[in-house]
């Protein structure tokens, strides 16, 4: 599968500005890496996208750095990222904001 471009669906940079701030409460510098780690991962759908498992109709690539999962969708050669959820999180919370998303999309 052939992916032209990548978007980050604003529902995604709210859940990476979450994810930032989480880190940064925990040590000064390390939500600015979390930050540039999981957008290097999603960049990398130009290469990777279509290849993951889906779950609940989009497709789920696991972060590399962090325990973090990017949902996504590819219509027409562009990956959209709808989510980037913690998985340490409730399975169910997990569904429910997946579903939100489907619904919303």
């Amino acid at each position: 599968m052939k992916i032209r471009d990548v978007y980050i669906l604003k529902e995604a940079v709210d859940d990476l500005d979450e994810g930032r701030d989480f880190y940064d409460l925990q040590e000064s510098g390390v939500g600015e890496y979390f930050w540039d780690c999981l957008i290097a991962d999603i960049e990398s759908l130009i290469i990777y996208g279509g290849i993951h498992r889906k779950k609940l109709g989009m497709y789920q690539m696991l972060a590399k750095r962090f325990p973090y999962a990017i949902y996504y969708e590819v219509i027409q050669g562009i990956a959209y990222v709808a989510a980037v959820l913690p998985m340490r999180r409730n399975p169910e919370w997990i569904l429910r904001k997946l579903e939100e998303r489907l619904k919303s999309s």
